[in-house]
């Protein structure tokens, strides 16, 4: 399916289920203490707003931590094949470290553009708008402004849903319209976290809006994904030039290393001699998916060490696979003041391709006043 374009209509609920734990789910009292112990780090005030970590948990003991400062990811635990359970994104014990210079936006909601946008400039009915340009001479997630940078307004519904909403004013990071943003997360009782997205404008714009979890399946600080075994539903991806924005081609996937319709693993074909792997430095590539109605997985992870696997569902029409090329390491401030080196995550960003508005046949990301830009995906978790 695509995103979908219809007469305003009342926003849906955010769900989100949090937590820290690292035992198992029946230690409740145990993981109680740390959530609560965790949780004080985050309570702080950015901007003159309240910033705090909301954490939920379903009825299976698995639980997902946000903190309304960027909508972010902070801590997804969900059990392995041992019903042990493992914390599966990466992330920092504190608010502060996600305010880094060169944070690479761990488990951020990315708006009001997700991915790239050539030059950070795109043409919209006739008027051509400048946007802030923070990776090289291009655009990157809505710019130094994006939406991974606001403290949203949170409202927790019940155990398993969190609302988060943002108003983004005409002008922000340089893009049209006043945007009213909605995004629900909400943990399922079979160990999904789906998160739903809605937003309206005032004025013709482009929306692209995503989020930007980094996943290690053998556990977050596990030095590799490159053994996890990866299936994508795609025939053909969107190669890129030199700075990584698309060239506007449609390249099929078949013969080449962008080939995941059988799955294999993310190391096989990753140090291939090819312009485009060369380009990223390893994946880090928009796919063209063949089905995406949200009823079927348009991409499977298996991790071999703890026999998670994700399967991942979506209406958008692409999926940015990253193989954390440029994670390094060098930082010790992950979680549990763990090092996150080259290669030890990877993301499946779901998304409208990136420069879209650039290009006349990739699908539209334009929102007008009166319509409602909805889309949805979900990250399911089983052993």
């Amino acid at each position: 399916m695509k995103k979908i374009f219809f007469k305003a209509l009342p926003f849906a609920t955010l769900c989100l289920a949090i937590s820290f734990t690292s035992c198992n789910p029946k230690s409740d009292k145990g993981a109680q203490a740390t959530v609560q112990t965790d949780s004080l780090k985050y309570n702080t005030t950015i901007d003159g707003k309240s910033v705090k970590l909301y954490v939920l948990k379903n009825k299976q003991g698995a639980s997902v931590s946000i903190t309304n400062y960027g909508g972010r990811v902070v801590s997804l635990l969900v059990p392995d094949k041992n019903n042990k359970l493992t914390d599966v994104v990466l992330g920092y014990d504190s608010v502060g470290s996600y305010r880094k210079k060169g944070e690479p936006f761990f488990g951020a909601l990315i708006g009001r553009y997700g991915n790239r946008i050539g030059k950070g400039k795109f043409t919209l009915e006739g008027k051509e708008y400048a946007l802030q340009l923070n990776d090289g001479i291009n655009t990157l997630h809505g710019g130094t402004d994006g939406f991974f940078s606001k403290v949203w307004d949170a409202k927790q519904l019940d155990g398993q849903k969190l609302e988060l909403s943002y108003v983004s004013n005409d002008g922000e990071a340089g893009y049209p319209g006043k945007l009213d943003v909605k995004v629900t997360y909400t943990l399922t009782d079979d160990n999904a976290l789906q998160i739903d997205y809605l937003a309206t404008t005032d004025k013709t714009t482009v929306v692209n809006l995503t989020n930007h979890a980094y996943f290690n399946l053998n556990g977050e600080g596990n030095e590799t994904i490159l053994d996890h075994e990866l299936t994508i539903d795609a025939n053909a991806y969107t190669p890129v030039d030199s700075t990584l924005i698309p060239t506007g081609k449609l390249q099929p996937v078949a013969g080449t290393a962008f080939d995941f319709n059988k799955a294999k693993t993310i190391g096989k074909s990753i140090e291939e001699n090819d312009q485009q792997l060369k380009f990223g430095k390893g994946y880090d590539h928009n796919f063209v998916l063949t089905h995406h109605d949200g009823k079927t997985p348009v991409a499977i992870v298996k991790s071999p060490v703890t026999g998670i696997t994700l399967e991942v569902y979506t209406v958008e029409p692409g999926l940015q696979f990253y193989s954390g090329n440029f994670l390094t390491g060098a930082d010790k401030d992950g979680k549990g003041g763990k090092s996150y080196p080259h290669r030890s995550a990877f993301c499946l960003e779901t998304q409208h391709f990136p420069d879209a508005p650039n290009h006349a046949n990739f699908a539209s990301t334009v929102l007008k006043p009166g319509e409602t830009y909805k889309t949805s995906t979900t990250y399911k978790f089983s052993k």
